[in-house]
């Protein structure tokens, strides 16, 4: 029987993307999007994570259960813990697109530099990885790499210079840690070639992301 997965978006930049790696790894299951771009735009406004934004996450999951889903991924960092808060409501596994990749960096490396546009995600990402230490009893130190100023730039149409800042943000960090993460999935197009300007190991999280919905579905069966 075909599987389904209901993917969560808050915006639009990652669904094309995430299809790619879903074609790679899960070719045959059927993928539905749920894209609500208003989502980031409120929790960037906002400054953090609104109850609205809560509520209407917490009724596409529920969507989702009513598409058939066998396994939700939301795609979000910035919303991650309203996934925590959710799960013991919704009746199907979700995946946190992020989470895979933040187990990998924190089981191999102890300074982590993190990679974001926004403080909205950077703090959750943050979170994630400590708290992805904490389980493991292993000690972390976290470098902020805030590229202040790409995300305006993208949204105004400046992709170069979006990449550019990003491209500075890592370099100036990069002594300091062992390994990067990328802590928004649309970044993971740069993963290459930070890795060759920094000499650091970049993690990314849309394959990673998609590989832990694979494994789950083949624990499912």
């Amino acid at each position: 029987m075909k599987r389904t997965i209901v993917a969560v978006y808050t915006g639009q930049g990652l669904a094309d993307p995430l299809k790619k790696v879903f074609n790679e790894l899960l070719p045959d299951c059927r993928l539905v999007n749920i894209i609500d771009d208003s989502l980031i735009y409120d929790v960037v406004q906002a400054g953090e994570i609104t109850s609205q934004v809560s509520g209407r996450l917490l009724n596409y999951y529920q969507n989702a259960v009513e598409l058939g889903a066998d396994v939700i991924l939301n795609t979000c960092s910035s919303v991650g813990e309203v996934v925590d808060r959710a799960r013991p409501f919704v009746s199907v596994p979700i995946v946190k697109i992020d989470e895979q990749m933040a187990q990998e960096a924190v089981r191999r490396y102890s300074r982590i530099g993190v990679i974001a546009t926004l403080p909205t995600t950077l703090h959750p990402t943050m979170t994630l990885l400590r708290s992805q230490a904490e389980a493991t009893g292993k000690s972390i130190e976290l470098v902020d790499g805030l590229a202040k100023g790409a995300y305006d730039a993208l949204v105004s149409g400046k992709p170069e210079e979006h990449d550019r800042l990003i491209t500075e943000t890592a370099a100036s960090i990069a002594s300091s840690v062992d390994a990067m993460v990328l802590a928004q999935g649309s970044m993971a197009r740069m993963e290459a070639a930070l890795n060759e300007k920094t000499g650091k190991p970049v993690y990314t999280s849309p394959y990673l992301g998609v590989l832990a919905v694979k494994r789950l579905l083949e624990a499912l069966e």
